[in-house]
């Protein structure tokens, strides 16, 4: 997200309490805005469904499809995005913009062929007995995800923030009109709609790179797979972060007593799925202040303290910037954790009134109470290892990504083990104990910053 923060700046700039209103907003539409839309898209298409699409059982079946492709081409492509951001920024740095284009190019062609390799493979292994169009529409919709991310995390690293948010927009507006166009044809018709919304929606991402980086003299360049090219440890915390996220839902939804099967060798969990849908829509106000303050805060007082070194400032000016750096870092993270509250207190006095009002058996509360504390967690873990990406401690993120997939499997597993009352509190602990882990090694890495900096070089 680096360069976001100069557009905060401008608002904050404006001292006013609508500036205040005004960057809080931006940053929550910048973090939030696609994977909202995404998720509001995909239930406003079922809902309209209902009444119209037979059996009903088909919208649920819509859903965990596109909850799958999702799911599998995050984890896939988890391998690509961070290295190849970073390749690219550093690409930029060096002045070699011409790089920028050949190489998004080979990089689409790789993940495409890769990920259409692979769903091919799934389909004939575990898809047998389906209908060839539901089997070519879900390859199809597992192609055009995987380029999405690639091409989201393009845009992101290339600043076009409203763009991509604008694009979603688009995009999902495309799906829900398809869908409801072609919901006559039941679930095939659905996915149709998914389909061909994202195809609109990668369509117009690649024309806004082409925009941005128009083609100079080659179509393709291979660089970005030189040995050396992009850093192991951003790949490895890509795939590691992606799969730990999906790793309790995975399980809950394999193990025979929480899941239902719902479409060929797909299954759900109808009793851990809605909660930890609705966990996620509370973190809105979190990713914004998480955005705000270590977008405008910590990044001033960063860039202060680099400078400083640079220019050959005292060591009193140094250690200064590096104390003033440390308290912004806190006082981030506390905010987030403060707004987080804030957050989980609501859902703890309205939840019961928002299942009544969403026709959800209010027995899914306790589940919910849980989810929305872990939610939190999870944003206060991107706070801490944005932070750990700045520093560049590469191999720290690794380390927590790690500790938490491995933390996730065994305490969601163990909570399977104990029962009911402790479903939920696997994903929960997993990231208390990421984020307390994180959190102490981010106070040793602030405590010995400028000797790093001066010693290690």
């Amino acid at each position: 997200m680096a360069g976001i923060g100069f557009e905060l700046r401008k608002l904050l700039e404006k001292d006013s309490y609508f500036g205040l209103f005004q960057a809080y907003a931006y940053a929550g539409i910048i973090s939030s805005g696609p994977w909202v839309l995404s998720i509001i898209g995909i239930l406003f298409v079922g809902f309209l469904s209902l009444g119209v699409v037979y059996p009903q059982a088909a919208i649920v079946q819509f859903q965990v499809s596109v909850t799958y492709l999702i799911m599998s081409s995050l984890i896939l492509t988890g391998f690509i995005q961070l290295g190849f951001t970073r390749f690219i920024a550093d690409s930029l740095f060096n002045k070699q913009d011409k790089l920028v284009l050949p190489n998004f190019a080979s990089v689409l062609l790789v993940v495409t062929g890769i990920s259409g390799l692979a769903g091919m493979l799934a389909i004939y292994l575990f898809f047998h007995g389906m209908s060839v169009t539901y089997r070519m529409l879900m390859l199809s919709g597992f192609v055009i995800l995987s380029a999405i991310w690639v091409a989201t995390i393009f845009l992101s690293g290339m600043k076009q923030y409203k763009q991509i948010v604008l694009m979603f927009a688009v995009g999902y507006t495309v799906t829900v009109l398809g869908a409801l166009l072609l919901r006559t044809e039941g679930m095939e018709g659905l996915l149709l709609g998914f389909v061909v919304g994202h195809l609109v929606l990668l369509m117009g991402m690649v024309a806004l790179i082409l925009r941005v980086f128009p083609l100079i003299d080659q179509t393709f360049s291979f660089d970005f797979m030189r040995p050396g090219a992009m850093y192991s440890s951003l790949i490895w915390s890509g795939f590691l972060y992606n799969f730990a996220v999906w790793a309790d839902k995975l399980i809950f939804w394999f193990y025979p007593d929480t899941s239902q099967a719902i479409v060929g060798p797909l299954r759900a969990s109808l009793i851990y799925d809605f909660p930890i849908f609705l966990a996620y829509l509370a973190i809105i106000p979190g990713m914004a202040v998480f955005l705000v303050r270590i977008e405008t805060d910590f990044v001033e007082y960063y860039d202060k303290f680099y400078e400083a070194v640079r220019e050959g400032g005292s060591l009193d000016h140094i250690m200064n910037m590096r104390d003033n750096m440390l308290f912004t870092v806190r006082q981030g993270l506390f905010e987030i954790v403060k707004i987080q509250a804030i957050a989980v207190l609501l859902v703890f006095v309205l939840g019961e009134k928002l299942l009544t009002w969403l026709g959800i058996s209010t027995l899914y509360l306790p589940l919910l109470y849980v989810d929305v504390v872990a939610a939190g967690l999870q944003v206060v873990l991107l706070g801490v290892l944005n932070i750990f990406f700045y520093l560049d401690k590469r191999r720290i993120v690794v380390f927590l990504c790690t500790i938490f997939l491995i933390s996730n499997i065994a305490l969601t597993s163990l909570s399977l083990y104990l029962g009911a009352s402790f479903y939920g509190y696997g994903f929960a602990l997993s990231l208390l104990i990421t984020v307390l882990a994180g959190m102490h090694l981010l106070s040793r890495k602030l405590e010995l910053l400028e000797y790093e900096t001066f010693m290690l070089q």
